[in-house]
């Protein structure tokens, strides 16, 4: 049973990165292996580099907690595990050769980075076999995708030696800081330098992802000096940064295109009259070219190799013409950064739904990434994806990864196809929501490595290892939740509402009864300190209406089957895994039983996310009444769905209790947990005096 877990306690557990009892396979050694025994050592010079010896003492780790196997590390010995850093060995960086005879394991690779990387195979493999055994031979690992760019799972900025550990280990190459200025990032100081510092010592590279001033035109006479300002002089003081990220929304400039407003999205206005023309940063801009060029400039007179990024998410909705005309402008030296999931099209009960932001239930890619890749492939242009093969998305904004794997998997396998024909060698693998360590770190740390394994077998194997004799009974779990997400309606008002923040989100009583005529958003409650807090959720639920999408009137009674679909597979998948934790081993009951409890997690966001839109469809309909008696017999069905929400409610106050990870998301910080939870409580209490206010009008003579 799990056990309560205070605040944060999941930071303890997110950077365990060898996991105890791994030893347990009742196959002996065969003859084409060599089982590592207590008598083994490993090797380390004396004057070996310092991520070297960290490689060392790591397995030593390994062993010692993973295997219950006791190997010194000394400065010679037989048989023994060694190291070979051979800068002329012809191996790409971060490659390793492990070579396996009767005697020694020996990991060469052309820098320590490559060793490290080696040291963290040769325990995947044990882990795999179920002991402290290898298979004799050769064998050779590259990485097909870097870099591999993460933010921090412990929180935004937080960056401890043990947490970039984790981050190795979990197959991640670099990790990208906010930076608003020198050491200056969205929510305080970070030395930047000591970070990158730091970091290498795992084999891992630091991107700043640029909130810097960038409102200027690059036709100015002034531009060249704006951006050396602004670029220049903060880059050379950091001269092992590894590149720059950008993207529209934080990079928006002063465009003359006549397409646009030209000016910043909260001041294009003219005396009060919203202009109706996109801001530039969400807009492919004529000029953006330009700007770039000066971006370029600036940033390689600091330092020459240092890549640059540019996120064209903001303007994916647009048309194929218009975004062909930007990539075929761009500047050489800029590698474009493609959003895999976003406006895909979907079909659910044959209604046309589109994703509006990052989610797993786009498995296969829309038309703006496959057409975005193939045209910058054709004119050469580096590509990186924003891939989310962490295994979080928007999905559910509180949770620390999507468990469905099998929809994973396609994704991976859609991901290598565009790595194969368009060139894409980079990702992003997740937002500010960060990360954290599962089935599917697991997965695409082992397919993104040459050569690439069978992802459905490796799969199966995964499952036995968690569940033993409850593998096909886990694996049917899951894909019962894989194919929930057929059902599941990404909207902006969902994503940024109810999906954001779980049970936790508020029943708000949408007539106005006010002597006041306020507004009825309320500002969801969250730590003032935090990078966005409760700014990014929208807590009067409505439909936010979208060109590319149906207006909300036609979608809600499609989405309200879909998502009563949607929790009914679940369900069967929450019945199935609560089966297969019965039937798995003791040891290995805790690791499925938290995911267990994350799936229950979901489904009260869901019946949260579902209960909310037949509030607003219920509120909706009580505005447009003929009678008197309509209205009370609507606010009947009101206040017996506040009723079933606030029982929903308390169902994720255990789950929350003994996961402190629920609830809580990197740049929000906690908006899910338990206080939150009883907040929700007593709003929806508030909101229920009204609508008894709201029946004593109904029935006024």
């Amino acid at each position: 049973m799990l056990q309560l877990e205070r605040s944060y306690g999941f930071r303890k557990r997110i950077d365990v990165v060898h996991r105890k009892n791994m030893g347990d396979s009742d196959l002996p050694c065969q003859s084409d292996e060599v089982l590592i025994g207590s008598n083994w050592s490993i090797v380390l010079d004396g004057n070996a580099p310092e991520a070297v010896a960290k490689t060392a003492y790591d397995l030593a780790d390994y062993f010692k907690t993973s295997q219950n196997l006791y190997i010194n590390v000394e400065p010679a010995g037989t048989p023994g595990i060694t190291f070979t850093v051979d800068p002329q060995c012809g191996l790409p960086k971060g490659a390793f050769v492990l070579r396996v005879s009767e005697n020694s394991v020996n990991i060469t690779a052309v820098n320590p980075g490559g060793i490290r990387r080696g040291g963290v195979y040769l325990e995947d493999l044990c882990n795999m076999r179920g002991a402290a055994i290898l298979k004799k031979g050769e064998i050779r690992r590259e990485k097909l995708i870097s870099p591999r760019i993460v933010h921090s799972g412990w929180g935004i900025e937080l960056f401890p030696d043990s947490h970039l550990n984790a981050m190795m280990h979990a197959g991640f190459d670099a990790v990208a800081v906010f930076c608003r200025g020198p050491n200056e990032t969205n929510i305080g100081t970070l030395d930047f330098n000591d970070l990158i510092d730091r970091a290498a010592n795992y084999d891992i590279e630091v991107y700043l992802y640029a909130y810097l001033p960038s409102f200027k035109h690059p036709d100015d006479a002034d531009a060249v000096e704006f951006f050396e300002n602004v670029y220049t002089r903060l880059l050379v003081n950091y001269p092992d940064v590894a590149g720059v990220m950008l993207v529209g929304e934080s990079a928006v400039f002063p465009s003359k295109d006549p397409a646009t407003s030209g000016k910043h999205y909260n001041e294009a206005m003219v005396d009060g009259i919203p202009d109706v023309l996109p801001c530039p940063g969400w807009w492919p801009c004529s000029d953006y070219p330009a700007f770039l060029i000066r971006v370029r400039e600036a940033v390689r007179k600091a330092i020459p190799h240092a890549k640059i990024i540019f996120n064209t998410y903001n303007w994916g909705w647009t048309e194929l013409d218009v975004r062909r005309k930007f990539l075929e402008n761009l500047p050489e030296g800029i590698t474009i950064q493609v959003t895999y999931d976003i406006f895909a099209e979907r079909r659910i009960f044959g209604q046309l739904s589109r994703v509006m932001d990052y989610s797993i239930a786009a498995d296969k890619p829309g038309y703006y990434f496959e057409s975005e890749c193939k045209e910058a492939a054709g004119l050469g242009i580096p590509l990186l994806s924003t891939a989310n093969t962490a295994g979080a998305t928007w999905d559910i904004g509180v949770v620390p990864y999507i468990p469905v794997p099998q929809r994973w998997i396609v994704r991976f396998k859609e991901l290598d196809r565009f790595r194969r024909e368009c060139n894409l060698s980079a990702f992003y693998d997740c937002h500010h929501y960060g990360w954290f360590p599962s089935v599917i770190t697991e997965l695409g740390k082992a397919y993104f490595n040459s050569p690439q394994c069978d992802l459905d077998e490796l799969l199966k194997l995964l499952a036995r290892r968690m569940a033993g004799k409850g593998a096909e009974t886990l694996l049917t779990a899951w894909q019962k939740w894989s194919d929930a997400f057929d059902y599941l309606p990404i909207t902006n008002e969902d994503q940024y509402g109810p999906l954001r923040v779980g049970a936790a989100y508020p029943f708000i009583f949408q007539p106005n009864i006010t002597r006041q005529m306020g507004n009825k958003e309320i500002a969801f409650p969250a730590d003032p300190k935090a990078h966005f807090g409760g700014s990014i959720v929208k807590t009067f639920y409505q439909p936010y209406e979208n060109i590319n999408q149906l207006p909300g009137a036609l979608r809600y009674p499609v989405e309200l089957k879909a998502l009563d679909e949607f929790l009914r597979l679940w369900d069967e998948g929450i019945a199935l895994y609560t089966s297969a934790v019965a039937d798995a081993p003791e040891c290995r009951r805790e690791e499925l039983e938290r995911e267990l409890n994350l799936g229950k997690f979901i489904r009260c966001a869901v019946q949260t996310c579902r209960n909310v839109k037949q509030w607003y469809c219920l509120n909706r309909d009580l505005q447009n009444i003929r009678s008197a008696e309509e209205g009370l017999d609507i606010l009947d069905k009101i206040e017996a769905l506040a009723a079933r929400e606030i029982e929903n409610t308390r169902a994720a106050m255990p789950l929350v209790a003994v996961d402190s990870r629920l609830g809580w998301e990197p740049s929000m910080e906690y908006v899910g947990d338990r206080w939150h939870l009883e907040w929700k409580l007593r709003q929806v209490a508030s909101a229920l005096l009204e609508i008894a206010d709201y029946r004593k009008i109904l029935q006024l003579k």
